[in-house]
């Protein structure tokens, strides 16, 4: 996923096609300071899935903007949704 640090409101949506392929955008109010973007990007995509917490962890990227995160559950239909915008 592209993550936006700093931004004026929490947001899970929208399509990033960057080096890797595409990938989710999550935008978060936190700073990108001693890991806080990065746990409230965490919480932020937890909700978005409708999952706990605890069900998501970062695999790769924890000082980049683009990081994998993993999911425990049958998540992968709402990830295609919030990031090609499809219903």
């Amino acid at each position: 996923m592209r993550v936006r640090p700093g931004a004026g409101r929490d947001r899970v949506g929208g399509r990033y096609d960057g080096p890797h392929g595409p990938a989710l955008i999550v935008a978060v109010g936190a700073p990108a300071v001693d890991g806080k973007a990065t746990e409230a990007v965490r919480r932020a995509l937890a909700a978005a899935l409708g999952v706990r917490p605890a069900a998501v962890t970062l695999k790769v990227g924890a000082t980049s903007r683009d990081k994998v995160f993993t999911v425990a559950g049958d998540v992968a239909g709402r990830l295609v949704e919030l990031r090609d915008g499809t219903s």
